[in-house]
């Protein structure tokens, strides 16, 4: 938490505007890593994620995107999802498909004070969730999650299947990127999750185990828009 604190410390120091005192060196940005291609960028991440235990489809174009994640959920074995509202993708006419498939579908809508422990009740009893993620890093695979009303954290890490969808212009190449990209306001009003790879944990004998403490697998769907 410390670490992420100093980076986040750096990141509105290069943003900050406005000229040095006559007496006093410049401050240094924080040192930001190009993007790069797209398609390099993916590798990267999927390679990382690959790495801890998820998985990278894609990929996959707007429309055909509720077809794999219907073919995800097949492969899961899920029954009932949880699906959040989209950040640029729509993820309503997916939980649509997926309803009409025979998937028992729950869409999380706008939660306060008094909706909140039932959603998270119904949230720990699904068998999927589904969500998008704000940002992905290439350099560790990890996903960033802005909460929301319409998008709790608890989207991605109460349901033992987490699929999480993201799109290809939004992989940056590394963490200081990403919080860049999020901005000082989006990270000073939202909770920031994390995510890189499914939950792993060792027991006294050192031997991992999955899902203990949060999803049991971890897919990730790369969305390419045909105009980019």
């Amino acid at each position: 938490m410390a670490d992420l604190q100093a980076i986040v410390a750096r990141v509105k120091n290069a943003l900050a505007s406005g000229a040095p005192a006559a007496n006093h060196a410049a401050p240094r940005p924080a040192l930001l890593q190009p993007d790069g291609h797209c398609a390099e960028l993916m590798s990267a991440f999927a390679r990382e994620l690959e790495a801890v235990g998820g998985r990278t489809i894609g990929p996959v174009a707007p429309e055909q995107l509720a077809e794999r994640v219907g073919a995800v959920v097949r492969e899961r074995g899920v029954k009932s999802i949880a699906v959040g509202e989209g950040v640029l993708v729509d993820l309503g006419q997916v939980g649509k498909t997926l309803s009409e498939s025979g998937i028992d579908v729950i869409v999380t809508g706008r939660v306060d004070g008094s909706t909140r422990p039932e959603l998270r009740r119904q949230l720990a009893q699904v068998d999927a969730g589904l969500a998008e993620a704000d940002y992905a890093i290439a350099a560790t695979g990890t996903l960033a999650v802005l909460s929301e009303e319409t998008r709790p954290s608890a989207l991605t890490l109460l349901p033992p299947a987490s699929l999480v969808v993201v799109r290809i212009d939004r992989i940056k190449a590394d963490l200081a990127s990403a919080l860049n990209a999020l901005g000082c306001a989006a990270l000073e009003s939202h909770r920031l999750t994390l995510i890189t790879g499914p939950s792993r944990t060792a027991d006294i004998e050192k031997r991992i185990v999955m899902g203990v403490h949060g999803p049991k697998s971890l897919d990730v769907i790369v969305v390419w828009p045909r105009d980019d």
